[in-house]
């Protein structure tokens, strides 16, 4: 489940307190105090057998007793009541419950796993939702709901925050009242038994009254749903994360707090980038991005402008802000003269613009007129130190008028930021900024360091929908190869594969590797080696020795059959001393590849236990745990995604070539991190993969050495946080006319033939489809419906057979996209003008209704245009019903009911 019944917890029209209390400071009175306080519009019903009223409200003294079923509950009584008290509420047909109480299985302990289960059981026939338990409550200020035991009631704004600890809640909390911002909900999720991250965001990016979402989380329990969520939600608001446990202490912490294993920090923050959210690192960060978030839209780009009354303060925030990888903005020559006629001689005459200490409010208000006309500028810092020969109050009110004008007068363009320095009088002043809805921080550090977060957010927007480029040739991978060489392996028991055998599995998916050959003693090592070439190289081969190089098992550059037999026979003695138990399967000789300009980089992939398998790339060679330079990607990957965790090293800058160094060929990087990714999707016995050294130079890349660690057979691609490519969807298809055509899946690629099929559709065609003209389709529409999430959402396409994603042209194309919970999808479809009447649509739309009813949805449906008689046709024949809205006479609506297998993964 993910948004069912959310709106009973979140939109009540009557509520109940099961554990309401008198009893001082006590959890039950706390939230009935709230509760009743809060100026909820409906009943509010306590529930105690003990009292007779609280709150000068009647008290009931059980369940069945209520007047009304309330759509929300409560609940505030010992642990052992509670999955009775749930049964009996949902049974009753209340369907959201919140579970204040702990003593739920924290800590893993056995008795209270016991009792989640069973308030669960209980919850689960009647599609009860649970918020908790041992949580603080939730807060809905613009619906008068305080169904929490929290000291403070925010009002009602635009933000909603999401967090697993409640302690962090009253922080927020705090804080927000100090400088009068408000929020849309307040959501403290605790052990999450049911809902979770996954099903808060799906709301509350649904919610138009929430502009913004902020999550403190501690551990995710089920990646792939959260990341269907938090992609969904990033592409609509921005969403932004403070995530605990960076450091492994922290982590065990967070996870003891929770009961759930916390994952590894680093894969959180591959999975936070892949999704598009915005990570920060301390609460206080995570205020400064909610104080502009608040009032302001995420800048344009990353260009400032600093206006100061002191030069000082003006060069810490530049300073912070080249620290950050921003830039000054530029000030154009007319922005310069326009200055020059209300400012002081003695300006700066640059950026940052110092308008000398003595500066009156009116000089800050003309000031800020002629900058905020910049078209070289995305946003505006405005600083303030406080000096004997001005009024920084006079400044403050004189910035305020200036930006309420402009707000009026719709010239507003920029972003604005104050800072004003000091304590008595910045305190007033930032006071005034905030209730004008004006960002203000105490530091020019912490100012800047706000602007640079929203430029990280606007960033990774633009890049989540950036064009991948086409793969350079169509390949399929020897899976049948692949799989034997894995299932082989496990047939014998053994978890590692032999180095030649880890490269055939490579070789199989495309992955370019040293010719190698396995001898079972120094004699045929020699043997082989003269087959091979010289120089050559040998390696030990053990199943129990994992770095070979640490027991002297690597010999490199031997230039004769004496000279590798010798190597290969002090090895035997080097390994009998001192891993006496090691099994010598042999050894793996192949030739030395040696390549100028060469670098030795890591590549591969290692299972993690929240997110499934993760991508690793980086620096290689024997000193890879030391240096530490790699990144992490999700699979699957494209090749923008690719390159986008190879710019993420330090090694990057070395691999785009320096002086009389050439450049390493990075395409076939990225090319060889697609493919391992693809292994990752498709061979789920695989555990870990390492290739180090990946030898990269400009003549492309090679394996010289591989290890793979297999296991048990997994879930298949369900054990991936986002769902791969659906190849298993892929058919030939045959047109009316016999010609033959490729249905597949869409993919990240096909945007240019997108841009190329909207091309082929006449006006009429245009109109039927998007209910309005258009002349273009935008990058940012094409970019949605080909970047689409397969866990969620389908688009499939009819295209040639034999050419690449981009350059092959597409035909026609179905989308369906489900609702959250599975339940409904909406589907659209077009088909190329050249190509009606050649039964392309019904192709599309027979093979779409197969895969929906294979999901396990229920219902498609869809939005048609009277006048478009041969859609509707088409669904009528394929049983659609049919239903007119007395309010759009012009749009039927046309529904189908699938009878449904189990849903696929």
């Amino acid at each position: 489940m993910t948004v069912r019944n959310l709106d009973s917890l979140f939109k009540p029209r009557s509520i109940a307190l099961i554990g309401a209390s008198r009893r001082a400071n006590s959890i039950g009175s706390v939230v009935a105090r709230n509760l009743f306080n809060a100026g909820f519009d409906g009943p509010i019903m306590p529930v105690n057998p003990k009292y007779s009223a609280i709150e000068g409200v009647l008290c009931y003294p059980d369940i069945s007793e209520l007047p009304v079923t309330p759509d929300l509950a409560i609940v505030c009584t010992p642990p052992q009541t509670v999955p009775d008290i749930v049964d009996e509420l949902a049974r009753h047909g209340t369907r959201g419950v919140v579970v204040i109480t702990a003593g739920f299985g924290e800590g893993n302990d056995a008795d209270g796993m016991a009792l989640r289960q069973r308030m669960l059981d209980a919850a689960r026939p009647h599609l009860t939702r649970i918020i908790g338990p041992n949580c603080l409550g939730i807060l809905v200020p613009g619906m008068g709901v305080n169904a929490s035991f929290s000291h403070l009631a925010p009002p009602e704004g635009r933000i909603a925050f999401v967090t697993q600890s409640g302690a962090i809640v009253t922080s927020v909390l705090d804080w927000a009242e100090r400088r009068g911002i408000g929020f849309s909900h307040m959501i403290s999720l605790g052990d999450m038994a049911d809902v979770d991250f996954g099903d808060t965001l799906d709301y509350l990016a649904n919610d138009p009254n929430t502009r913004a979402i902020l999550l403190y989380v501690e551990a995710i329990t089920d990646a792939r749903k959260f990341m269907s969520a938090a992609r969904a939600a990033a592409r609509m608001k921005p969403v932004i994360v403070v995530k605990a446990g960076r450091h492994a202490a922290s982590a065990k912490a967070a996870a003891s707090h929770t009961g759930a294993l916390a994952g590894s920090d680093a894969v959180y923050d591959t999975a936070f980038r892949r999704a598009g959210m915005l990570r920060v690192d301390t609460l206080g960060e995570l205020f400064a991005a909610v104080e502009t978030l608040a009032t302001s839209e995420p800048p344009a780009g990353d260009r400032l402008t600093i206006l100061t009354n002191g030069g000082g303060i003006g060069v810490l925030a530049t300073d912070a802000l080249i620290g950050h990888g921003g830039q000054l903005a530029e000030l154009p020559e007319e922005t310069v003269t326009a200055l020059n006629e209300v400012l002081p001689a003695t300006w700066s005459k640059g950026n940052p613009v110092d308008i000398i200490g003595d500066a009156p409010g009116k000089r800050y208000a003309d000031a800020l007129t002629t900058l905020a006309d910049n078209p070289d500028s995305d946003a505006i810092l405005v600083l303030n130190c406080p000096t004997a020969v001005a009024d920084s109050m006079d400044a403050t009110e004189a910035v305020i008028a200036e930006q309420q004008g402009r707000h009026r007068g719709h010239g507003q363009r920029q972003t604005l930021f104050t800072c004003w320095v000091g304590e008595h009088t910045a305190q007033q002043s930032r006071r005034r900024f905030a209730e004008a809805g004006i960002p203000s921080y105490t530091t020019p550090e912490g100012a800047v360091r706000a602007f640079m977060h929203m430029v990280a957010y606007r960033k990774s927007q633009e890049q989540l929908l950036e064009t991948p480029p086409s793969v350079p040739e169509l390949f399929t991978p020897d899976y049948e190869t692949a799989s034997q060489l894995v299932e082989t392996a496990a047939a014998e028991g053994r978890e590692i594969l032999s180095e030649p055998e880890a490269k055939r599995l490579l070789a199989a998916y495309g992955v370019e590797v040293v010719t190698t050959e396995v001898a079972s003693s120094p004699s045929d090592a020699a043997e082989a080696a003269d087959r091979l070439g010289y120089p050559a190289a040998i390696k030990i081969l053990s199943p129990d020795i994992t770095h070979k190089s640490d027991v002297g098992g690597v010999a490199l550059d031997l230039e004769d059959a004496a000279a590798v037999q010798h190597a290969a026979e002090a090895m035997e003695r080097r390994v009998a001393e001192t891993y006496p138990d090691a099994t010598l399967s042999g050894f793996s000789v192949q030739p030395m590849v040696k390549r100028a300009g060469s670098w030795e980089l890591i590549a591969g992939f290692t299972e993690d236990e929240q997110f499934g398998p993760v991508v690793l790339f980086g620096q290689g060679g024997t000193a890879v745990e030391v240096i530490q330079d790699q990144a992490l990607g999700l699979p699957p990957l494209n090749l923008k995604l690719a390159r986008e965790m190879v710019t993420r090293t330090r090694v990057y800058k070395q691999l785009q070539g320096y002086r009389d160094r050439q450049s390493a060929d990075l395409d076939a990087i990225d090319l060889t991190l697609t493919r391992i990714a693809q292994i990752a999707a498709d061979l789920s016995r695989v555990k870990e993969l390492d290739i180090n050294p990946l030898l990269a130079s400009s003549e492309g890349v090679v394996a010289l050495d591989a290890r793979v660690r297999i296991g048990e057979n997994g879930q298949g691609s369900r054990r991936l946080a986002i769902r791969p490519y659906p190849r298993e969807l892929e058919k030939t298809v045959t047109a009316d006319d016999g010609k033959h055509y490729l249905l597949r899946p869409i993919l990240p690629e096909d945007e240019p033939a997108l841009h190329r099929a909207f091309a082929h559709l006449t006006p009429e065609q245009i109109r039927l489809r998007f209910f309005a003209p258009m002349k273009q389709l935008s990058h940012m529409a094409a970019a949605r419906f080909t970047q689409i999430d397969y866990n969620r959402e389908m688009a499939l396409i009819i295209t040639d057979p034999n050419k690449v994603p981009g350059e092959a042209e597409l035909y026609g194309a179905v989308h369906i996209h489900a609702d959250p919970d599975g339940e409904k999808a909406e589907y659209s479809i077009v088909v190329r003008h050249d190509l009606t009447r050649q039964g392309l649509g019904r192709l599309l739309m027979e093979h779409v209704i197969d895969y929906a009813r294979q999901r396990g949805i229920a219902e498609i449906d869809g939005d048609v245009l009277r006048e478009n008689q041969p859609m509707l046709a088409l669904c009528r024949q394929l049983g659609f019903e049919e239903h007119v809205d007395t309010d759009e006479r012009d749009i039927i609506r046309v529904t189908l009911a699938l009878a449904t297998d189990s849903g696929g993964g």
